[in-house]
């Protein structure tokens, strides 16, 4: 519900003067150092650290469980840590995270709007909450049902939106006191392609009109397509962190081929590494293969092998790396286990 969104008091005159001047002259936006959390014997936050400049899109990338929402809801206020220090927009926020509220928007993974309420009604409220006066809040309201492509849509109670209407009018609800930074958390899981693409603009347009963006994700091309730098979790732990440009130099000259089957069978990884030792092999799916090597693939000699075995092949391809494939380098997740992952968080949706 919506008292899970990050609430402040808003001012016209002070937010101008204020809020957004002190981000402006702040070139990091969010700093965290030996941050902490703990559920009994669970670490699930270990001693993270790391910088988001004011303007970029920074990409958080792990696994279910590896502590992306438990890092976003300290930094926004919903849980407290157990150590380290958190500065927001230059201001200390480790005893007081409510200091920064004013600078914060905050897209939860899932919806927190009223299902009874039209959209336009719901972001009314969400300006009430804010503290915004009745003119502003409706004219804003009218303004991002209009740049969200939802004004159509307006005096529809929002139980009867799509799932990708709900993710468009919940990323609305978390901009409407204008924040600097915004907080994202898996923006298009469980949504269809079109609206998973339409989301993906407007957080390019969110981003290019100079709002900061903190964003995780289980799609790791997502990360690819919209973010400056990424950082890698794993078991509470960042792993790796740096800009996309010189993570994707570790996979150049990476040759790989993926190979689609009429039929699955438990032995093929098994059978391709032996006949194939230079080979990495990975299991996509029952179906497909996903074969990596430092030198060409001879993938015509692949097909004739597997046909032999009796397998019947569908279609060969060679693509081109990704930064899937230094996650899977850095992390040593296999990406069949990353693909169930985001089987799992969409419902058996495709997010695209």
């Amino acid at each position: 519900m919506l008292h899970n969104y990050v609430l402040h008091v808003y001012n016209d005159d002070v937010r101008s003067s204020t809020a957004f001047a002190h981000t402006e002259q702040t070139q990091v936006a969010i700093r965290v150092h030996d941050l902490v959390k703990r559920y009994d014997a669970l670490t699930a936050v270990d001693r993270v650290s790391f910088e988001v400049s004011s303007g970029e899109v920074f990409g958080f990338l792990g696994p279910n469980g590896a502590g992306k929402t438990t890092t976003i809801n300290i930094l926004t206020g919903l849980a407290r840590s157990d150590g380290g220090e958190v500065w927001i927009g230059g201001l200390n926020c480790t005893s007081n995270t409510k200091r920064a509220q004013h600078l914060l928007g905050v897209v939860p993974d899932e919806s927190n709007l009223y299902p009874e309420l039209s959209g336009f009604q719901n972001l009314c409220f969400c300006g009430a909450l804010y503290g915004m006066r009745r003119v502003a809040r409706e004219t804003r309201a009218r303004e991002l049902l209009s740049d969200f492509d939802l004004a159509g849509a307006a005096d529809r109670k929002f139980a009867a939106y799509s799932r990708g209407m709900k993710r468009r009018l919940t990323i609305a609800a978390g901009i409407m006191h204008h924040p600097p930074i915004l907080f994202l958390d898996e923006p298009t899981t469980g949504i269809d392609v079109a609206s998973a693409r339409q989301v993906r603009q407007l957080i390019s347009e969110m981003n290019q009109a100079g709002t900061t963006i903190f964003l995780t994700t289980h799609y790791i091309e997502e990360a690819e397509r919209l973010c400056n730098r990424v950082a890698f979790i794993v078991d509470g732990r960042i792993v790796r962190e740096d800009t996309v440009t010189q993570l994707m130099r570790q996979v150049e000259g990476l040759h790989i081929v993926e190979v689609s089957l009429n039929s699955g069978s438990s032995e093929v990884v098994g059978l391709v590494s032996r006949e194939f030792p230079d080979l990495r092999v990975e299991k996509v799916s029952d179906a497909q293969l996903r074969l990596v090597s430092a030198r060409p693939i001879r993938a015509g000699a692949v097909v004739v092998f597997l046909e032999s075995a009796g397998l019947e092949v569908t279609e060969a391809r060679q693509v081109r790396p990704s930064l899937e494939d230094v996650f899977v380098s850095v992390t040593g997740l296999a990406v069949q286990e990353m693909k169930r992952e985001r089987e799992r968080m969409s419902g058996g949706g495709v997010a695209g």
